[in-house]
């Protein structure tokens, strides 16, 4: 089916139980990979680049990319910018026909967050959903981290998400980005979050969190965990596997289709993890 709106997926996810797992691509195969596994489980998931991965194609060429694979899919998948920093992001994916969007405005001051928030709230309109973050997740996205991590105040959620007309927020309660062995989730702040919260919660830097922590998240009003590492690291290494074997290999659609299939199992085997009563 074609793309849809961040909103169908969050929709359909909430009315399931379910939690959607968003997954980074950034080539064919990543893509392909996650399709693949989308298809396995039949959950509602979001397809998701970051800025700081479109620089080798752009944001036309990941919406042709993924749209083309998903439109022989059945399952909900909406197409999602990932830690927008600017609005200059935000309208670039926006002219792409992405049909989710996060701004992240989170390391500016709790007014400016407000109000770029806000900005891309209306330029998105009610078709587009829109994710904003409200506390500073550490670690780092591609080598890029914030200065300072701090964790999401829950006396700010309910004005934040009034202010800014979030869909979704994402939301700093122990999880860190990339790969963190010791990341634990605060439930007793995530509980306080939900609490406070209008909207469905996203979680992003899963591939760093304990797996007996992801079954537990669909209680706390979460909708969306971010995976992006996980994924990456399977890419590279199949390939470095495929090389360290033969020196010589040199057939690339081998590997590429090796490599495929190590994302899709990565993918499907989280889906599973985020939703273990449901699947």
């Amino acid at each position: 089916m074609p793309l849809v709106s961040g909103h169908d997926v969050i929709a359909e996810c909430t009315s399931r139980g379910l939690v959607a797992g968003a997954f980074n691509t950034t080539n064919i195969e990543t893509t392909m990979g996650i399709a693949e596994a989308i298809e396995r489980t039949g959950v509602p998931t979001f397809i998701q680049v970051a800025p700081t991965n479109v620089v080798l194609s752009g944001y036309e060429y990941i919406y042709d990319m993924v749209a083309r694979r998903l439109a022989e899919c059945s399952v909900p998948v909406a197409l999602h910018l990932d830690h927008g920093k600017n609005l200059e992001a935000v309208e670039g994916a926006l002219e792409a026909r992405f049909t989710s969007i996060m701004i992240d405005a989170s390391e500016t001051p709790y007014e400016e967050n407000v109000t770029t928030s806000a900005k891309a709230r209306e330029m998105c309109g009610e078709s587009v959903s829109l994710e904003a973050e409200l506390g500073s997740i550490g670690g780092k996205e591609d080598e890029v981290g914030p200065e300072h991590a701090q964790g999401t105040d829950p006396d700010q959620v309910s004005e934040f998400v009034r202010a800014t007309s979030c869909d979704m927020l994402a939301v700093s309660v122990g999880n860190v980005h990339g790969y963190a062995p010791d990341a634990r989730i605060d439930f007793e702040l995530l509980g306080r979050v939900r609490e406070a919260s209008p909207v469905p919660l996203v979680i992003h830097g899963g591939s760093g969190l304990p797996e007996e922590q992801f079954g537990r998240l669909h209680e706390y009003g979460v909708v969306k965990v971010n995976i992006a590492s996980e994924l990456r690291n399977a890419m590279i290494r199949t390939f470095g596997e495929a090389y360290a074997a033969d020196p010589h290999e040199h057939s690339l659609i081998r590997v590429s289709r090796t490599a495929v299939e190590n994302i899709a199992d990565v993918v499907e085997h989280r889906i599973r993890t985020f939703n273990p009563s449901a699947l």
